[in-house]
């Protein structure tokens, strides 16, 4: 095979380098124990604060969908006219 001893000493290099890594089931258990829950909010929005908000979001989403297809819009008529016009 040939290998030689850099294969053994590759793999005692990394036994020797290998470190503790964190459980993923110690940290879940210790998620609800931090000190970032005491400025928790625990007020409710009314309905009609809620539908002010999604009617506030819908005309934004419309503006910037509009906005974005005027854009759109632009570019690919400058780009048929530069390919028009060579």
């Amino acid at each position: 095979m040939g290998f030689g001893g850099s294969a053994a000493a590759m793999v005692a290099s990394i036994k020797n380098n290998k470190r503790n890594r964190p459980s993923a089931f110690k940290k879940l258990k210790e998620h609800g124990k931090g000190t970032y829950k005491e400025g928790t909010i625990d007020k409710k929005a009314s309905p009609k604060l809620l539908k002010e908000l999604r009617e506030k979001t819908k005309r934004a989403q419309k503006t910037r969908l509009i906005k974005k297809s005027i854009t759109l819009v632009i570019i690919a008529l400058l780009f048929f006219l530069f390919a028009w016009l060579s």
